[in-house]
C-alpha cells in the first residue's frame, strides 16, 4: 500500500470551507470549525477525504495535530 504525504496550513473559523494548493506545493485548508476539541481536525480529515475521493479512515494527521501546519498521510490502495 502506498501513501501520499501532504503539508497543510489550516485556517480555522473561515467563512467558507475549501482546500487549495499553493504554488510552493503546500495546501491551504480553510475550515469553518473552531480549533476546539478536535473539531477542526475532524473537518480537515473529512475535507481531504472528499477532495481525494478516499475514505476518512485512510487520512490521518501524522504531525501537527495541535498546530496550524500539519502533515497528513493518505493511504492509497
Amino acid at each position: 500500500m502506498a501513501s501520499l504525504t501532504l503539508h497543510v496550513k489550516v485556517k480555522p473559523r473561515s467563512k467558507t470551507t475549501s482546500l487549495t494548493q499553493s504554488p510552493d506545493g503546500t495546501w491551504v485548508a480553510r475550515l469553518r470549525s473552531p480549533p476546539v476539541d478536535g473539531k477542526a481536525n475532524d473537518e480537515l480529515i473529512a475535507l481531504v477525504a472528499e477532495h481525494f475521493r478516499c475514505r476518512k479512515a485512510d487520512v490521518r494527521i501524522a504531525a501537527g495535530a495541535a498546530a496550524r501546519m500539519k502533515r497528513l498521510t493518505i493511504d492509497v490502495p
